[in-house]
């Protein structure tokens, strides 16, 4: 039971974004996972799942969701982008839950205070505000409470870090994404394509509009995949592709190289929004990727 002086973020997403009522949102858990049902791949030390409302993301992100396994003591490491805040590094928080229609989720206060003292001049206090008004977070709570609904969460916005800042960031990271009680989520949507984007390529000779978005995103996957993280910079230099979780996923993948484990990335599942024709569409591309030990 929690107590009334205890800083909780609400879940201020819910009945919009996705579905406010407990046993409602459960049941179309249920139904995302269940369609996702495959054999599960074994030892997931990380996912990277979608961030936009259910009824879109929802079904993929589950892709991700249905490798991992329940288990005692669990601790996942939230990253994910900031839509509305300017933060040069990261964001941490000093709430001490996070709420869902589920259930409410508790925030490892301890190792949050570790993780400042760690990473020094690299990140900000976040306020209840910020958080609250951030989506990319809160997207991936029903289904962490899903699978683990005794976990201790670590929130970390991940704002406009430089090459440097991502690699100071994962070396602080590394030694606990390394513990067999740690998971890392990777909140993350692909290509924003459209006008309302400002982002329009088209490479007529990969077909329609949406399968050169295909081919676009599936350039980043592979290099995702491959864990090549300086040709995963240079291709976000060249090719602009409004993945908006690039900064976490870039820390991941050093995270990933630091680590010396023995690790594959698999992409499970991807789609979009909608499948554009016309320059005047628009469309959002979501990806289900899992880092296993090999």
């Amino acid at each position: 039971m929690f107590q009334p002086s205890q800083k909780i973020r609400e879940a201020t997403h819910a009945g919009s974004w996705y579905i406010g009522d407990r046993k409602q949102l459960d049941a179309q858990l249920n139904d995302f996972l269940s369609k996702a049902k495959a054999e599960t791949i074994p030892n997931i030390k990380a996912i990277i799942g979608p961030h936009a409302g259910f009824s879109y993301s929802g079904p993929t992100a589950a892709f991700a969701y249905q490798h991992l396994v329940q288990k005692e003591g669990m601790k996942v490491f939230l990253l994910g982008p900031c839509h509305h805040t300017y933060i040069k590094g990261i964001g941490l928080s000093e709430l001490e839950i996070y709420e869902t229609p589920l259930g409410n989720i508790e925030l490892d206060q301890p190792t949050i205070k570790q993780l400042s003292a760690e990473l020094k001049k690299n990140f900000i206090f976040t306020n209840k505000e910020v958080e609250e008004e951030e989506h990319s977070l809160e997207m991936h709570l029903p289904f962490i409470y899903k699978v683990f609904p005794k976990c201790k969460l670590i929130p970390i916005m991940v704002g406009a870090t430089t090459e440097q800042q991502d690699a100071q960031v994962a070396s602080v990271l590394v030694k606990y994404f390394v513990d067999p009680n740690t998971v890392f989520v990777i909140s993350s949507d692909f290509c924003h394509w459209g006008k309302s984007f400002r982002y329009t390529p088209y490479n007529k000779e990969h077909g329609e509009i949406h399968q050169s978005i295909t081919q676009l995103d599936g350039q980043a996957i592979k290099l995702i995949e491959s864990h090549n993280i300086p040709e995963f910079y240079k291709y976000l230099e060249d090719t602009k592709n409004t993945i908006c979780g690039r900064h976490p996923i870039c820390v991941l993948l050093n995270i990933i190289n630091l680590s010396k484990l023995q690790l594959r990335t698999q992409l499970t599942k991807y789609n979009q929004s909608n499948q554009v024709t016309k320059p005047n569409d628009s469309s959002v591309s979501y990806a289900a990727l899992v880092t296993s030990l090999i």
